[in-house]
């Protein structure tokens, strides 16, 4: 049922929200800035590196290498779009952010789905290539790549595009300040007066539908790696194709597992769970891959780390 609106405590379309950043832990903030900070800085570093070095080296203009340019764009964006105004609120104090609340919802939330898409991408291309390397040239195309990337942005705008519509109905809000540090979906609809039945519900349809569609393609196309493997004679052989996918795994584990806590913790741990861990936990969700997905590519591949040592030193590396 609708919450009928008091004129003396609820706003009408506020133009701007304050963000608090962290709650709890006001006087400890601008000590976080020396975590979040580097995490920034390492995402726009390491991610600008390795699209620089895969779009130098035309012999890394192949399907996996162009794959992982799409998720180092996507991590750019994702570390982009969130990073500033935390490091801004962590540092400065509460800041408030006018009309672009929703468009910060839209771009977070589309492009945490367009992550998620990418990494089922890559774990289906890693399925392939263990498992049917001769039918790998035929299956995996560039033309295939770049029409997956495009039908992934496509599923990732329309999934997310009704999280701002939900939150736009609202005709009056009960506040102008949200104890968090980005305009996540459901920071922003506590703000909101009447029924939000259909922003949760859809919420929860999203998470358990879209993400988890990914999470379950991930497990089979490891399921099927793990069993061509295994297939294999040798330990060598064996100990190579779970080189190449162990970046992948660790890749995942690191996007997936802070978001699957965050998300168990914010529906269900309302209250052994205190509210600054939930928030904490949001924020590295965010930004921890962008920062570690560089790192761990650019150390587990040959050819990346070969290209960046040569570009560096300027010096001829025969692959």
């Amino acid at each position: 049922m609708a919450v009928t609106p008091q004129p003396n405590s609820t706003f009408l379309h506020p133009t701007f929200v304050i963000l608090t950043g962290i709650p709890g832990l006001a006087g400890a903030q601008s000590w976080l800035t020396m975590v979040f900070g580097p995490m920034f800085l390492l995402a726009l570093l390491g991610n600008g590196a390795l699209l620089a070095v895969l779009q130098i080296d035309p012999m890394l203009h192949q399907p996996m290498f162009l794959l992982l340019a799409t998720l180092a764009v996507t991590d750019l964006g994702l570390s982009t779009s969130k990073a500033p105004g935390l490091l801004a609120v962590l540092w400065l104090g509460p800041q408030p952010v006018s009309h672009a609340v929703l468009v910060q919802m839209f771009i977070v939330h589309a492009l945490t789905a367009m992550e998620s898409g990418v990494l089922l991408a890559m774990a289906c291309e890693r399925a392939v290539a263990v498992g049917r390397p001769l039918h790998y040239p035929i299956l995996i195309t560039k033309a295939r790549v770049g029409y997956a990337a495009l039908a992934l942005a496509l599923k990732a705008v329309a999934i997310v595009v009704p999280f701002p519509l939900l939150v736009a109905r609202f005709e009056h809000f009960r506040a102008r300040t949200t104890g968090h540090a980005y305009c996540a979906h459901m920071a922003v609809v506590k703000l909101g007066v009447g029924n939000t039945r259909a922003n949760n519900l859809y919420g929860l349809v999203l998470s358990l539908a879209v993400s988890g569609i990914d999470k379950l393609g991930m497990t089979g196309s490891y399921g099927l790696i793990a069993h061509a493997v295994l297939r294999r004679p040798t330990w060598e052989a064996h100990a190579k194709a779970f080189g190449t996918c162990s970046s992948h795994i660790c890749v995942i584990l690191a996007f997936y597992v802070p978001g699957l806590f965050s998300y168990l913790t914010h529906r269900f741990g309302h209250h052994p769970i205190p509210k600054p861990v939930h928030i904490l936990l949001s924020n590295i969700y965010l930004l921890l891959p962008p920062a570690l997905n560089p790192l761990i590519y650019g150390a587990r591949t040959k050819q990346i780390r070969d290209r960046l040592l040569e570009t560096l030193t300027f010096k001829k590396i025969q692959f």
